[in-house]
């Protein structure tokens, strides 16, 4: 989910304007959405192959002409993403809420929309030799530094009662911990990573095994979509927030509806490291996607939201991810006023009205 995953095929949906596009439309506000493969990220990409939207600029598909935007899609690897949206390259973000906190220093930041939340999806895989957590004391344990991933980990190794000193986090691209634990190098013992690297691990290694996972911190992992207040400000930026949440929930309602249910799953897999429709089952369940209007504000209002992000700000400050700590506000802009980074709940309302 995150950051610097490795897919294979990644495809920049950044089409020219088409050549005859409808006067009344070629004037819709255009906007862009940098995303990257994963699970609820890859909502975006099988829109456009549903053609529920046009990812190409200067292209309407009937969710852009209800809100009269033109969304363009940008899709790319995790980290280009984040740096594509830190340089203003992308009015738009896929992006988790630990990794929204440092380009909001810059540039003030809205999260509009929670896609979706890790239940699973990260986890410290170690040999069936590593029976608890006190025997990895001392020995390293490979995977992204400064991520989710040492998140996870570190929260794990709280509530379990570890001192993260006693401790080794030793910096691996996922990918690269993933193949090394497939393939039985000696001095690898212990791998945090995310899917699909988790389930990859799993099936090619039957004698690894998970020792802890995300389960245990549900919601402070959160997948979303992040826009520059910057461009909410514009002209038709409320309508370009509107249209993105309206499109992530109607893929949702696909995958919601038995008739479409599992053709939909095959076209996220396609886009999420050509997983099948069985993997994708499992995936969708460790990785949770807040897939209705009541569950993203349920996200964006609820109380344990504040204590989640003193958490994660306070770990990000600490693992020196950012310079300082954001100011971090929770609602409106006028209720908020000026702050780095502010989770907003208006947004999906907004869209709902014109939903229903």
């Amino acid at each position: 989910m995150k950051l610097l995953t490795k897919i294979t095929s990644a495809l920049v949906l950044v089409g020219t304007a088409a050549t005859s596009v409808s006067p009344c439309f070629a004037a819709a506000p255009s906007f862009s959405l940098a995303w990257s493969e994963y699970p609820s990220w890859s909502v975006f990409g099988v829109a456009h192959v549903y053609k529920l939207i046009d990812g190409r600029a200067g292209r309407l598909g009937p969710l852009e002409r209800k809100w009269n935007v033109d969304i363009v899609l940008k899709e790319a690897e995790y980290d280009p993403c984040l740096s594509m949206y830190g340089s203003s390259q992308c009015d738009a973000v896929c992006i988790t809420n630990m990794d929204a906190l440092n380009p909001a220093l810059s540039r003030p930041s809205t999260v509009i929309l929670p896609t979706s939340t890790s239940y699973g999806a990260d986890a410290l895989i170690v040999v069936n030799t590593i029976a608890d957590i006190k025997q990895l004391r001392g020995k390293k344990v490979y995977g992204l530094a400064k991520s989710v991933s040492e998140y996870c980990f570190v929260r794990n190794l709280e509530l379990l009662g570890e001192k993260e000193t006693d401790h080794r986090f030793s910096n691996m691209d996922p990918g690269a911990a993933a193949v090394a634990m497939q393939q039985k190098q000696k001095d690898i013992e212990g791998i945090v990573v995310w899917n699909p690297f988790v389930l990859e691990t799993l099936n090619k290694r039957r004698d690894a095994k998970v020792l802890f996972d995300s389960t245990t911190i549900p919601n402070e992992i959160i997948d979303c979509v992040v826009v520059a207040q910057a461009s909410l400000d514009k002209p038709g930026g409320k309508d370009f927030a509107c249209a993105v949440i309206d499109t992530y929930y109607a893929v949702n309602q696909r995958i919601a509806d038995p008739k479409t249910s599992d053709e939909t799953l095959v076209a996220l897999g396609e886009k999420f490291s050509h997983l099948n429709l069985a993997s994708m089952k499992k995936v969708v369940q460790q990785t949770k996607f807040y897939s209705t209007p009541k569950a993203g504000l349920d996200v964006l209002t609820g109380n344990d939201l504040q204590a989640i992000m003193k958490k994660v700000v306070d770990f990000c400050v600490s693992h020196e991810i950012t310079a300082t700590a954001p100011k971090v506000g929770y609602g409106t802009k006028a209720e908020t006023g000026g702050v780095a980074l502010r989770f907003d709940p208006s947004y999906i309302k907004l869209a709902s009205e014109k939903m229903k």
